[in-house]
């Protein structure tokens, strides 16, 4: 996955603008076309109640760039594909950083990584384990003086309205601060991953803080400097040519603190997260194939593992799943959804078709 060629205007007196690296996403919703920051998805709805602990509706920036620059990064990564950047923030004393596993993916297959921090002082860093699900990743630099933690907050606690910001590179622009407010909360939002496959920003952060290609793996912090969300993704709208802008339009995404950092920390122990499974793959099966079996979209059940969670419940090769809890299932989008939002043992009602009857069955994940 890849940025797209992004600049920001400089005057011809000033150094050479930096070249970098992106990726749009090519879908329309309500209209607009989606962008992951180093990405995107969009939405509808707003709230425009804002609340602070000042009750001014804003943060006081000034401070929380103080308090929480120290803590955030910027992520250059150079490879065979060529050069990109991106954000994250530093979870441990020991050099263990947070970012979005689109901005560090090209490492995996041999691309170097170096962190900037917002002193100047640069370190190499090594890929510590990543999760393409959920699009989430660890790295890890080597100092020889602990490192500033950036603080926990509480993603669960805030409130539509509530004023955050946001702290990253945008377009390789160092320690950049940005305003905003928490638009909404809940989102389900899909963006590119490896292989093709989309990973699921679960309960995402919707926010109008003005972020851009480069925050990626940044911080999105509550007024005390708190972590909050990690923005990964922005949407952007179609111009007149039909081609997408690149910069913000106030609609961007954070995947909660409360989903990134347990996944950071088992990256950390582990090197990679398990998902709990159903134990089945499935393809989308295409238009004409829908309406041969009366539906208007669904999941072809192609394998299922012997003994596994599926074949427990009854599901068979052949099988069309057309819900999973209720929601449409014309994309395996439902299904990673489920995957990074249960946990082993939780029980999903599957609706599926055999031989043009209806069935519906529970599977227990494990």
């Amino acid at each position: 996955m890849t940025e797209q060629e992004t600049t920001p205007e400089r005057k011809p007196t000033r150094q050479p603008r930096p070249t970098l690296r992106g990726w749009t996403i090519a879908l329309l919703v309500l209209g607009c076309a989606l962008v992951l920051i180093a990405g995107g998805t969009i939405a509808g709805a707003f709230a425009f109640a804002a609340i602070s602990a000042g009750r001014s509706g804003t943060c006081d920036a000034a401070r929380v760039a103080d308090d929480v620059l120290p803590s955030v990064v910027t992520i250059a990564v150079t490879g065979p594909r060529g050069s990109s950047n991106g954000s994250g923030e530093i979870i441990t004393e020991d050099g263990y950083i947070l970012t979005n596993n689109h901005v560090i993916s090209d490492a995996a297959s041999g691309a170097k990584l170096a962190v900037r921090f917002s002193d100047g002082h640069e370190l190499p860093a090594e890929l510590t384990g990543r999760d393409p699900k959920t699009d989430l990743a660890v790295i890890k630099v080597k100092d020889d003086e602990p490192l500033p933690v950036i603080a926990t907050g509480d993603s669960g606690s805030l409130g539509v309205g509530q004023p955050v910001v946001a702290l990253g590179a945008p377009l390789g622009l160092s320690s950049t601060v940005t305003a905003g407010i928490v638009s909404a909360l809940g989102r389900t939002v899909p963006v590119p991953s490896d292989d093709d496959r989309n990973a699921i920003l679960a309960g995402a952060i919707q926010t109008d803080a003005s972020i851009n290609p480069g925050n990626s793996g940044g911080a999105l912090v509550d007024c005390a400097g708190r972590l909050v969300g990690v923005p990964t993704a922005i949407a952007t709208v179609p111009g007149s040519n039909g081609q997408a802008s690149t910069g913000s339009v106030g609609i961007g995404f954070a995947v909660p603190e409360s989903l990134a950092l347990p996944i950071a920390h088992e990256l950390i122990a582990h090197g990679e997260v398990t998902h709990p499974d159903a134990g089945l793959i499935v393809v989308p099966i295409p238009p004409a194939a829908a309406a041969a079996f009366g539906v208007d979209g669904g999941l072809f059940v192609q394998s299922v593992v012997s003994g596994g969670p599926a074949q427990q419940a009854g599901l068979r090769v052949g099988d069309v799943v057309t819900a999973v809890n209720g929601n449409p299932a014309t994309d395996i989008d439902v299904l990673t959804a489920i995957q990074v939002t249960s946990k082993p043992g939780d029980e999903v009602t599957v609706d599926y078709l055999r031989d043009g009857t209806s069935h519906s069955t529970t599977v227990t994940l494990q």
